[in-house]
Order: structure tokens, then sequence, then C-alpha cells
């Protein structure tokens, strides 16, 4: 039997304190060593499921404000780095032991497919892959970045390159088996990540940059929860069943289980199971069909249950919170009582959101403020789709999802909450407990207030205005997509036209007429719409706060896009 290799990884993910987490696949069971310049180390042996292998390695005792080099050994055998790549060594970078002084540097971004030489379409240059080459010719302390937030769209399941299609073409039998070229099983899914993450440049910058994530859509199908209709009829399909068990349990190995601290690694039930078992592929497989049936009490029921499993989650670096949302797989699709998150992560999200901090960032895939025009269609379609008439709530339906209407303007009720969030948070008013206001403590308003977000295939940054003069902090919409894909050339002057006050003011009209109530929030483009491949940093020092996007040149570089401050040290 030949000797374990390293087939993807290694990922940096979580830097906490003087620990870090380096997550790994290699192609058979091994015992996984990670070792820093200074002798640091930390060990574990894999775990197997659906015949693939996986450690998630723990690395223990770092020393503070430091940056150090490491490797990867699998069986003893050195596999990282990799001498003929040329590239810079792979390192860990640990924050100050108080590092509330410390700046904080984000990079995000959504939506990317795989390379130029994989994808089926013609695409301009990948910009985590010219984000990934500067870095490496300028590897100084000062410019990595802390995190790098992945928005969505890590992976098309639906959208594969000429590779992938190959395969699922020798597998599939028969054409109801399954579509013919997207992935359904576990196995399949693996392919994607294969080909994503071994990009020799995006290898090298998941090795070195710590890095968290969130799902949107097409990490398992296009319009994914779209609404309670749209559920029905997915599992009418005889692949649906197996699709969605394994884009949740393959979406909780590759991407949520490093998003996790190691403290939060140790606590979660379902990862006792995994490496306990010899092999966890009835444990994920169980994981899968759960997490998707307890859903459904927050889909079908107006009680709006928790879900079981949360994939939201929260971190702090220094004076900075992000707290990055599930879009997604939590939705309530109840018409009449639709939301983005049940009450119960609701609730979670309020206690996450209220503390001492001078920035809070909410990571969500899909933005909360979109082109005015855009929004008050939205909008217009949920009334619709609520309509007591059969009819006009059926012809609402076909509309969100031939024009993909599902963003937080078609869930008023998200949309609305959260701005009341802001408003409070912004003018330092009493805490939440569940949906009272005034039921906890005051905590000073924050310097800023950003939502970060992907999904639309543009770039821009908006600022919000709120009635209540009490609100001191400013408050921004921050998109950045995407990160290597396109839209139609034919979608981009309605995009542009989103933002004009000419058609807002129609669209608004046309919301007005069904019923819907004017936003609580009104906002302002401040930069964009930018339509390239983009990166985008989110900067903060002390209490000012800035955001740089990034495009792609031809040859494959980087330039300003847009540069705008978004808060003063005052």
């Amino acid at each position: 039997m030949p000797e374990p290799r390293l087939l993807i990884g290694p990922l940096l993910r979580r830097v906490v304190g003087t620990r870090a987490t380096v997550w790994v696949e290699t192609s058979g069971p091994a015992v996984v060593t990670v070792r820093t310049a200074e002798g640091v180390t930390g060990s574990a042996p894999t775990f197997s499921a659906y015949d693939h292998h996986y450690a998630l390695v723990v690395v223990e005792g770092l020393a503070p404000d430091h940056t150090t080099s490491y490797e990867v050994l699998v069986d003893d055998e050195l596999v990282w780095p990799v001498a003929r790549d040329g590239f810079p060594p792979s390192v860990i970078r640990t924050r100050a032991a108080d590092d509330r002084d410390q700046p904080v540097s984000l990079i995000f971004g959504s939506c990317r497919e795989t390379t130029q030489h994989n994808t089926t379409r013609r695409l301009p240059p990948d910009a985590l892959d010219a984000y990934a080459r500067r870095l490496m010719a300028a590897p100084d302390r000062d410019a990595q970045p802390d995190l790098l937030v992945l928005l969505g769209d890590q992976v098309y399941a639906d959208v594969t390159s000429p590779t992938v299609k190959r395969l699922l073409k020798r597998r599939r039998r028969r054409p109801q088996d399954a579509p013919a070229d997207q992935v359904v099983s576990f196995d399949e899914y693996t392919k994607l990540y294969l080909e994503s993450w071994r990009d020799p440049e995006i290898r090298w910058l998941l090795s070195t940059v710590p890095s968290v994530m969130i799902f949107d859509d097409h990490e398992v199908i296009d319009d994914w929860n779209t609404s309670k209709s749209w559920r029905a009829d997915m599992r009418q399909q005889a692949w649906w069943a197996e699709r969605i068990r394994s884009g949740l349990a393959s979406y909780w190995v590759y991407q949520h289980l490093g998003n996790l601290a190691p403290d939060e690694i140790a606590a979660d039930p379902l990862y006792a199971k995994v490496v306990a078992a010899e092999d966890a592929t009835d444990v994920l497989r169980e994981f899968g069909e759960r997490v998707d049936s307890e859903a459904d009490e927050a889909h079908d029921t107006e009680r709006w249950r928790a879900v079981q499993y949360q994939w939201s989650y929260a971190l702090d670096l220094g004076r900075t919170r992000l707290v990055m949302l599930d879009n997604r797989c939590s939705r309530v699709l109840e018409p009449g009582g639709r939301s983005m998150l049940p009450a119960g992560e609701w609730s979670w999200f309020l206690d996450r959101a209220h503390g001492v901090y001078d920035h809070l960032v909410i990571g969500a895939s899909l933005p909360w403020l979109l082109p005015p025009g855009i929004h008050h269609v939205e909008a217009w379609n949920e009334r619709l789709a609520d309509s007591g008439k059969p009819w006009v709530a059926g012809l609402a339906e076909k509309l969100r999802r031939a024009l993909d209407l599902e963003h937080w303007a078609a869930f008023r009720r998200s949309f609305d909450a959260l701005g009341a969030l802001f408003v409070r948070l912004g003018s330092g008013a009493p805490g939440t407990a569940g949906d009272r206001v005034g039921a906890g403590p005051a905590y000073p308003a924050p310097a800023s207030i950003s939502v970060l977000s992907g999904d639309v295939h543009h770039s821009y940054v908006a600022r919000a205005r709120f009635d209540d003069p009490a609100v001191r902090t400013p408050v921004h919409q921050l998109t950045c997509s995407p990160i290597h894909n396109q839209v139609p050339a034919a979608m981009r002057p309605l995009m542009k036209l989103g933002w004009s006050s000419g058609p807002a003011a129609a669209t608004r009209a046309l919301a007005r007429s069904a019923g819907v109530r004017r936003p609580t929030v009104r906002w302002k483009k401040l930069a964009g719409p930018y339509f390239g491949n983009a990166v985008s940093t989110l900067r903060h020092t002390g209490r000012e706060a800035e955001v740089l996007i990034e495009g792609t040149t031809s040859d494959g570089h980087l330039r300003e896009v847009a540069r705008q401050k978004l808060s003063s040290a005052k």
C-alpha cells in the first residue's frame, strides 16, 4: 500500500491566542503533525468517511505576537512545504496577548469558480489568485491580513468544470438518476474542493492566512431554500435526498469544522462522534439527513423552532467582533412569516451582537442593502407571494424563482429586525432578551457597523441612514462579488439602474401599490457598482474603519477600484 500523502491543505483555519488549527485531507489513514520552526508541534490522527481521510490539528503553545513558519508531516514524512513550488514558507501569525489596541485587517469576497484552465467560460483573472501572488511578493508581517472571510459559493455543485463533467458522465447511467452535470454524492463533492483548493496560489494563501467561511446556495444548488414550495418541489426529485445530505455533510467537513475555535471543536458532539468512529460515513450521512429534516421545523411551522445544529458563529479579533450568519439552511419559509433565521438562532445572534467592542462586522452571504430599485421589487414580490389568492401567489412564486428574489428584502421581517438592531446598537440603547427591547444592559455605541456580503456579482459600498437622531454609529453595506465569476453583460445596465432615483421611485410605487410599507432605513451608494472580479479589505485601526475594493487587471494584477472611509477616530 502506498504511503499516505497530502491531497488538500494545509488550511490554516483559526488562530486563537497561542493556539492554531490546521486542516488537511490525506490519501489514507495517518497521523498528521504540524511543526513550527521553533519546534512547537501538534498532532492528530485522521478520521475517515466515504473513503476519504481528514485531520484537524490543534497546535498549542505558540508565542504571542509572533510569526513562525511551519511544516506538515504525514506519518513522519515531510509533505509540506513543497519545495518545487518556490513559494514563501507558510506561516502562523499570532496576535499580542492583549491585542485590544492592535489593528485588524479582514479580506473578504464571495463567488469563486475554479481557475481559468478548468472553467467552462472564459472569465477575467481570479482576484484571490492575484491577491495571493501579491502577498507572496511582500510576505512581511504588516502585509498579512488577520483573516480571510469567504462569504459563499466557495464551490459550485451545480456549475461544474469540464473536468468534473467528464467524471460525472462516466458515473451517470440514467438521466433520471441525477443531473448530468451536477454533483450529488459526497465523493463527487470532494472533487470540487480538490480542484478548487489545489490551485497553487490558493493553496499557499489558505496555508498562511487564517480563514472562515459560510455557504450560499451554490454549495448545494441555485436558489437553495428560496421558498416553501421550492423545498416541496425538490423533494420530488429522486436524487435530492442524496444531494442535500451530501452537501451538508461535505460542507461540515471542508468548511464549517475549521470555522470553530479549539474549545468549540472540543465541545462539538458531532466532531466527537466522527473522530471516535472507525468509519464515520454513517455518522455524517445521518447528520446530513437530520439537519435537513430538523430545518423543517423552521421552514414549515409558525413556531420558528431553532434547528439543533447551528451554522452561524461568532469570533473576536482585538476590538472587532465578527458574527457570521447562515442565510440559507435555517430560513423560515412559511408564507406570512418568512425569516432569515429561526427565533432561537436570532436570539443567539442578538446576544452576540451586544457587547463591548469598537467595530461590529456581520458576515451574511446575501446583502442586507441591495440597489433600492431591486429591493422594492423583492419586497413587492414577497407581498404578492403571501396573497390569499392562489393564482396571485402562484405567479409571484414563479417570478421569485425566475429572478432570484430571495435576499433580505424578500424576508421583510428580518430586514426590519436587522435595521432595528442597528438602531439600538448605534444609539447605545439597552440590549435585548429575545425580542423584548430594554431587557438587557446598555453598551457603548460602536465606532462602526459593517455588513459584509457577496452573491450579487457586483461590488459596492452603501451607507444606511436612520430616522432616529440618537444613532451615532455609521452603518454600511460592503458587498464584494465575484472573486472569480462574471455577471452577464445584459444584466449590468439593470443593476446600475437599480441605484438610480427614477427607477427606484417607480419600483417603490409598485411595492406601495401592493401595500408594502416604506423601509425603516434609507441608504445611499458611496462607491460602485463594480462588475469585475474583486477582493476587498476591511481595516480597523483604533476607532477608524476603512474599506478597499480591488479588481483584477487583464494581466492578473490588482488595482484599486474604490476606497471608502467608514468611521473616524472621534
